[in-house]
């Protein structure tokens, strides 16, 4: 069946959607939900069929393509295509053997995987995939093989080095901008680390969207190649390189089922260190209210989890358990997150030091780990490191290669409408919990207004007076402010006793 292409101006971000009139699909006896292949010349690719009930949206003969589709086909406005009924992927059916309960093989996750990567299945399909794992669980042996499937049908960057260090959290903590003080001060004292980082989803910020206050975090491959040989390591956003694709979708379908199945997360986290083959990986596990891992116990059974699969990848894994009960740093939000790092690079007295002293934490223990540094010795480095100026300078030359600039901290400044929240009354600081503060700061407007957020005046056990600032909150728009405040009054996120 030929039809003629109307560009719908439409994109849905993700799955590739097309729309037939109801008399044509009636014709052909297709239904929403249906599966079709559009070929166009050479070209062809299938999606997911809709249905249009007036001539005005999509009228007889024509098809409405969205603009994943129009880019798959090279198609325009007025060309013509063909269509063919599509059968499911047969990764469909190993979703359903999946809600069964039974255990999947390699063969099959990798199937499933690469269709979730490629954009071939429907939310719906993708749903009941995330639903059964978080339901049934996995196997140890099927988080491998889910490991080793999102990294091989992704971007890989191989680097030709004997040791090449990484390092990741977990998060779940607002402010835990460690990555842009930990990789200079590594790659400073000789190391290879292509950090590649995550957008924020539920926080105010992920260390992409701060790194991008700085710098371009979307950069092609051959560039990272680059990169690697002159400076010696990068941050990067993972998604613009293709590292393990699945995994953002899968993300995605997580989010608003407030689900995070276990298994899941493994393979996502360790996928993309295999993808940019690492040989030393340092995990930072943040334990505390409002985290991922909220007890002792659990973090140590990822613990567990982590090194094992770690040794099925060939990468050596430390694990750190740490307190993330509250914030880390002062600034929460993209442009305040960069300005307490620069301070912290810079050796600023202004530096939050519960920022500073994690970030040389995990800067010593990679180093003794990686072999840099004698055990005991790895704090004497990285300290040394970062106050003789080595650190900030490396950063700013990471900074300089991905396209940046040297930004002074003064220079930055968080959005022009505030407000600032006053102590209620006398007493200590007993909570600042970590989601109140990430829905405060997203609700002002972050990450999408990269200069909205909240600086922490106080931490928990700061002691303070009637009408003293605890924090100020930062918004584009007095209307996101206003949202942020009638949030504040909601939860009860700060407590002061």
């Amino acid at each position: 069946m030929k039809l003629v292409v109307k560009d719908m101006d439409i994109s849905t971000g993700d799955v590739q959607v097309v729309i037939l009139n109801d008399h044509d699909a009636a014709m052909f006896d297709l239904h929403s939900g249906d599966r079709i292949l559009i070929q166009k010349g050479n070209r062809k690719t299938t999606a997911v069929l809709d249905i249009a009930e007036s001539e005005k949206a999509v009228p007889p003969g024509f098809i409405g393509l969205f603009e994943e589709v129009l880019d798959a086909l090279y198609a325009k406005h007025g060309d013509t295509v063909e269509i063919h009924l599509a059968k499911k992927p047969l990764s469909v059916g190993y979703i359903r053997k999946k809600l069964d309960g039974k255990e999947l093989t390699y063969q099959e996750l990798y199937e499933i995987v690469k269709d979730i990567g490629a954009n071939k299945l429907t939310d719906v399909e993708l749903s009941s995939f995330v639903t059964a794992n978080y339901i049934a669980g996995m196997s140890d042996i099927e988080i491998t093989h889910l490991t080793k499937a999102m990294a091989l049908t992704g971007t890989q960057l191989k680097i030709a080095k004997k040791q090449v260090a990484d390092i990741h959290s977990i998060g779940g903590v607002p402010g835990n901008r460690t990555t842009l003080i930990v990789v200079p001060i590594l790659i400073a004292a000789g190391l290879t680390v292509p950090k590649t980082a995550s957008r924020a989803i539920t926080s105010p910020a992920g260390t992409a969207d701060t790194m991008e206050v700085l710098a371009p975090v979307s950069l092609p491959i051959s560039r990272l190649y680059q990169i690697l040989d002159t400076v010696g390591g990068f941050i990067i956003w993972g998604g613009s390189v293709n590292l393990a694709p699945a995994d953002d979708r899968i993300i995605k379908v997580e989010h608003p089922l407030s689900i995070d199945a276990e298994g899941q997360m493994l393979a996502s986290i360790m996928a993309k260190k295999a993808s940019v083959s690492a040989t030393h990986l340092l995990m930072d596990i943040p334990v505390g209210k409002g985290t991922k891992v909220d007890d002792r116990k659990k973090a140590v059974h990822l613990q567990g989890h982590f090194e094992r699969l770690g040794k099925v990848l060939g990468i050596k894994v430390c694990t750190m358990i740490t307190e993330g009960s509250q914030p880390i740093g002062n600034g929460i939000g993209p442009v305040l997150e960069a300005i307490d790092c620069l301070r912290t690079l810079k050796n600023d007295s202004r530096a939050p030091q519960d920022l500073r002293q994690k970030s040389l934490e995990m800067a010593a223990t990679m180093l003794e780990f990686i072999g840099k540094a004698k055990k005991g010795q790895g704090m004497v480095m990285a300290t040394e490191i970062l106050n003789n100026g080595k650190a900030y300078k490396t950063f700013v030359d990471i900074v300089r290669a991905q396209g940046g600039k040297d930004i002074d901290p003064s220079t930055l400044k968080p959005s022009k409408i505030e407000h600032v929240y006053e102590a209620p009354r006398a007493g200590r600081v007993q909570c600042l919990d970590n989601v109140s503060i990430s829905r405060i700061a997203r609700m002002a407007g972050a990450p999408r207004d990269q200069g909205a957020g909240i600086f922490l005046h106080k931490h928990c056990g700061d002691t303070v007076k009637k009408g003293e600032p605890i924090m100020t909150i930062y918004a584009a728009s007095r209307e996101k402010l206003n949202y942020a405040l009638d949030l504040l009054k909601e939860i009860d996120g700060v407590v002061v006793r």
